[in-house]
């Protein structure tokens, strides 16, 4: 009996303990509902309860220096289904595979997914959407959308990249400025039923997106497609491989025009340019694919390397004179070559020699045993110091990704032979920027400068909202050795190797180089000039290179007249003037005649009868090309190339 009522005892204490505890209970619980597990419970009803549709920011215009839009934004729309709305999947996906041109299977697929919301398509065109928006089909969503548009196709087209599907920056100015170019998104809510259906009657909420910054660039839209006909055309003329042109501002760095040949259409980047690849493209495994789309994509100006050969004759004259090894009228004598380290190292005009020739002489004649002696005179350690400060064991901090930086040998490993063939631009390597950047270092007063493209910030209106700063680079030489080398310079163009892009009037002073490719012997070259004008006081530098020229491959024949029609047109359009000297002719220009077809000897006096000069390359009975082109102005007396080869 005892135990019987301890038992109750127990019992009734203990329903006693949870009717007082059960209020004290619920409280603690709704306590913590609201307090730390509410915000989560709130976020997962709101998720259930509504339906995000992302909207796309309308990307940042790209433009050139005069606000020339160069890439930029069209409305387009995008088309996605809801699956717990769709009525009839089979006749949906069919209406939208129709319109869209989607496999029909892909679609249907896309359509039965149990998700909350699948996208069929993006940048639809608007006449795509209307068609879709008249059949009223329940569950499929036309939302906003953005396609990024490149009103000059291939222009510029390894400088300023294209996007992805997702508007993303792949590569170029698109990619390197794509924090800046892309905005953020903006959203489409709809309420949403339990199991997906849109509440009725319940407005829809939009989040509206913020659209990306304007970019506005240093590239000039005239100058850079006058560059990319002129080595298109000089590429096709000498079936070479590939071809490349820049213009830059040698005080700044700010980059008029930068073109290579071949590109390809930034409204297609997928598309191969390849007639060859894309006879075979459905045929090519993923790789194969993916390594030409890259190499299609690649900017040679930046991101390949090569042996600059006679331009880099520019950095051995300065650091000569800066170091005090070498002065202009000091005397050198060629014999057609130098015994150095038990080898024999000829001159370019061997068995042919310059004979004796003051150190000016000697850059005009570009004369291999001269620039062999000043590095001789410097030493490898003042040498590689020098190239050092030059900036080529770094990159030049260009705006574009992927940039590569020189190849040179160690410091303790460059022993007499090394110094010999590198004081001619051999036995190392360097990118074309960084040459056309250590050229402007010499010519513009002694400082580097970052070659660039970015040049301001702007809104929708094109006002400037900032501008971009770019540091003073150290000095290199002085300005008395600077001002020194550009005389030496106009004199290489004047009367030296670079004589074929001399132009009346203008003061150009400038390098030619023929770069022999590796591995030697292979008869494969790569001709080049670097010019400045005017000469007194750079505005504008310029490199040509053409790479693997066909037949006749020296630098002053092939780039020569390339640099000479290049600056010929370039330069009135920046507002240089011509300023004649006593010798030369203030006559109108007169059109070049049009020689293609003519047989060699009919065309030589077809052009003398212009009162122009002709210049036949090769051996040729007609005349296959020419330069300038037929109806291009050309200063009287001046050089028509008849190309016969």
């Amino acid at each position: 009996m005892h135990r019987i009522n301890t038992a109750v005892r127990k019992r009734i204490l203990f329903l006693a303990f949870c009717l007082i505890s059960a209020p004290w209970f619920l409280l603690c619980r709704v306590a913590w509902l609201q307090s730390s597990a509410g915000g989560d419970y709130v976020r997962r009803a709101y998720e259930q309860q509504t339906r995000d549709r992302l909207i796309a920011p309308r990307r940042g215009d790209i433009t050139d220096r005069n606000g020339t839009v160069l890439a930029g934004t069209q409305t387009a729309a995008a088309i996605s289904v809801i699956h717990a709305q769709v009525e009839n999947s089979e006749k949906t996906a069919k209406a939208l595979s129709d319109i869209l041109a989607l496999d029909y299977d892909e679609v249907l697929k896309k359509v039965e997914k149990r998700v909350a919301l699948v996208r069929i398509k993006d940048k639809v065109t608007a006449e795509e959407a209307e068609q879709i928006r008249a059949l009223n089909l329940k569950g499929v969503m036309i939302d906003e959308d953005i396609k990024r548009v490149y009103p000059y196709s291939s222009t510029a087209a390894q400088v300023i990249g294209f996007v992805g599907k997702d508007n993303q920056g792949i590569i170029g100015l698109e990619a390197r400025y794509d924090s800046v170019l892309k905005g953020s998104k903006g959203k489409i809510v709809t309420f949403t039923k339990a199991a997906g259906q849109e509440i009725p009657n319940l407005p829809q909420t939009r989040q509206a997106p913020v659209d990306g910054t304007r970019l506005v660039t240093t590239l000039d839209i005239n100058i850079q497609r006058y560059a990319e006909q002129l080595i298109k055309n000089t590429v096709d003329i000498k079936q070479a491989k590939s071809g490349a042109i820049i213009v830059m501002d040698p005080k700044n760095g700010e980059i008029y025009a930068m073109a290579n040949y071949p590109n390809f259409d930034l409204n297609r980047p997928y598309t191969i340019n390849s007639e060859e690849l894309a006879a075979v493209w459905d045929t090519l495994d993923e790789k194969t694919r993916n390594d030409a789309l890259n190499r299609m994509w690649r900017n040679f100006t930046i991101n390949d390397t090569y042996e600059p050969g006679s331009t880099f004759k520019v950095v051995t004259s300065a650091a000569g004179l800066e170091a005090g090894v070498v002065k202009p009228t000091d005397t050198f004598s060629c014999n057609a070559g130098r015994n150095v380290a038990d080898r024999h190292i000829k001159c370019w005009r061997a068995p042919r020699s310059h004979g004796t020739e003051t150190f000016v002489e000697g850059v005009q004649n570009s004369c291999n045993p001269v620039f062999m002696d000043v590095a001789a005179r410097l030493g490898s350690e003042r040498f590689y110091d020098f190239m050092i400060k030059y900036g080529f064991r770094e990159k030049t901090g260009v705006d574009l990704p992927g940039e590569a930086v020189g190849i040179m040998h160690a410091k303790d490993k460059t022993g007499p032979l090394e110094l010999a063939v590198m004081s001619f631009g051999q036995g190392f390597q360097i990118t074309p920027l960084q040459l056309i950047s250590a050229v402007s270092a010499t010519v513009n007063g002694g400082t580097r400068i970052t070659p660039h493209f970015a040049k301001a910030l702007a809104d929708s209106k094109g006002e400037i909202t900032s501008t971009f700063e770019y540091p003073q680079g150290e000095r290199v030489i002085s300005k008395e050795t600077s001002d020194t080398m550009r005389q030496i310079l106009e004199s290489v163009v004047a009367v030296g190797t670079g004589s074929k892009t001399y132009i009346p009037g203008m003061r150009i002073g400038g390098k030619t180089a023929t770069s022999q490719k590796l591995p030697r012997g292979s008869g494969k070259y790569i001709a080049s000039f670097c010019a400045f004008a005017p000469a007194e006081d750079p505005k504008a530098i310029a490199l040509v290179l053409i790479n693997e020229p066909q037949g006749v491959y020296y630098g002053g024949q092939v780039a020569g007249p390339v640099m000479k029609e290049l600056m010929g047109n370039i330069l009135p359009y920046l507002g240089i003037k011509p300023q004649y000297g006593e010798t030369e002719t203030k006559e109108a220009p007169v059109p070049a005649p049009n020689c293609v077809g003519m047989k060699t000897g009919e065309a030589k006096n077809t052009v003398q009868k212009a009162e122009l000069t002709a210049e036949t390359v090769g051996e040729g009975e007609k005349v296959k090309a020419q330069l300038p082109a037929a109806g291009e102005n050309v200063n009287k007396g001046g050089k028509v190339i008849l190309y016969t080869d």
